[in-house]
């Protein structure tokens, strides 16, 4: 199977303006939207505030609001940022604002043809919000349009594999988050037979997964990413398999950043592969542990002689402000070549707090975050799980088995909710 690199750019189509039925009433409009789109300047508030004010079934309003699509798709960052400071201007001066700073989105939902324009409009303004004044009250509408545009309900999960087309297992090469696949041999190994992949779909965004996830099986829970990436290696009989390995989620849309199906997704495939495969026992993910190395690098010698658990190591941290730098140092290291049992003790001891430190009410890593909001628990840190150059720069190669024990999933939020995360049994020497 070949695959070419292709992109599809913005239509650049022009929008014909027809003649409106009541000339007098919107010649003059038509006449001006026109001119604006012709010149070079940037449209002035009471211009771009048509989208805004006007009824939506007028049709003046409704034409602009499509040639105002096309430019932006077709824009560069600086006319993209430049179109978008405009419309912030212009809702500023809306009184009262009522429905009128939604009334913009919904025109352009009614006229586009998909939702890549609304998606990618909300991740510039995510981008841009903090250097454009007024562009967060933006930013905070649409995202509760999309919300219910995205809604569960309307989202589709479908498998994707060797079979699916060319262009759709690109995307999954492109969107690829967690472990990068450097090749099409890489791609074939995680959609084949003894592997699966589901993803999310939308209706108005048929083209694009936006959230996929990557499973594996195997007879006992894995230990570590390069073996489990590793596409000369087989994996376990299906027959024989009692794991379910999920060891990479992928949001694919920025522009849906804070909208969550992952946890949806999840359930959905639980659900699938106990229809497929119901000797399946068990459900866990491998995941990274991305904020470890930041968080440890800023400990200093108070906290890092709280943190550690050798007297000795408490000694030499003591007064130094750059303990936990140090520490990430040593951690690298040794997981790069051979570490006693001192330091990988002290390694998992260090990955373990940090997956249990808490922020209002919130775990701080964004994967923990993720998975025990969704019920997991914590259920094994494992040492040189991820050896690659990201996966020691993010977490000095530790790793981390969310467990999806589908008769706690309850429980564990309860006690996460308490703010004491769920940990497995095996933690508890830590």
């Amino acid at each position: 199977m070949t695959a070419t690199d292709t992109k599809q750019g913005p239509t650049g189509t022009e929008v014909t303006l027809g003649e409106p039925k009541d000339k007098e009433a919107q010649g003059g409009l038509m006449s001006r939207l026109g001119k604006w789109l012709d010149r070079d300047r940037w449209p002035v508030p009471a211009e771009t505030q048509t989208l805004f004010s006007a009824r939506m079934t007028d049709v003046a309003a409704n034409r602009l609001a499509k040639q105002w699509s096309v430019r932006y798709l077709a824009g560069d960052s600086n006319e993209r940022r430049a179109l978008l400071a405009a419309l912030a201007e212009a809702s500023a001066a809306l009184e009262p604002r009522g429905e009128q700073g939604l009334r913009l989105f919904r025109r352009l939902y009614a006229q586009a043809d998909s939702l890549h324009l609304l998606v990618e409009l909300r991740s510039d303004m995510l981008r841009w919000r903090n250097q454009v004044a007024g562009l967060t009250v933006l930013e905070r509408e649409l995202e509760g349009l999309l919300s219910s545009w995205f809604d569960v309900g309307m989202l589709e999960l479908r498998p994707i594999t060797w079979d699916s087309p060319a262009s759709l297992l690109e995307k999954l090469i492109q969107y690829e988050a967690v472990h990068e696949i450097k090749s099409w041999e890489e791609l074939r190994h995680r959609v084949a037979d003894h592997r699966r992949c589901y993803a999310f779909f939308h209706p108005r965004m048929n083209d694009v997964p936006l959230i996929f996830v990557e499973v594996a099986f195997a007879t006992q829970m894995a230990d570590n990413v390069q073996v489990l990436l590793d596409p000369k290696l087989r994996d376990a009989d299906l027959n024989k398999a009692r794991w379910a390995i999920f060891y990479s989620i992928s949001n694919t849309q920025p522009g849906l950043k804070g909208i969550s199906f992952g946890n949806f997704l999840l359930k959905r495939v639980v659900d699938e592969l106990l229809k497929e495969i119901p000797k399946l026992k068990s459900f866990a993910t491998l995941s990274p542990i991305p904020g470890f190395v930041d968080w440890l690098s800023k400990q200093d010698g108070k906290s890092m002689q709280e943190l550690l658990h050798e007297k000795i190591d408490k000694q030499q941290a003591q007064g130094d402000t750059a303990a936990g730098l140090k520490w990430v140092e040593r951690l690298q290291t040794a997981a790069n070549g051979k570490a006693n049992e001192s330091v990988r003790r002290s390694g998992l001891r260090l990955a373990t707090m940090y997956l249990r430190t808490m922020k209002n009410g919130q775990p701080v890593d964004p994967v923990a975050r993720f998975h025990l909001g969704n019920g997991a628990r914590i259920e094994r840190l494992n040492w040189a799980a991820d050896r690659s150059p990201k996966g020691l720069a993010q977490s000095c190669g530790i790793m981390v088995n969310y467990l999806y024990d589908l008769d706690q999933l309850d429980d564990n939020l309860a006690q996460l909710a308490a703010g004491k995360p769920k940990m497995g049994l095996n933690l508890r020497w830590l």
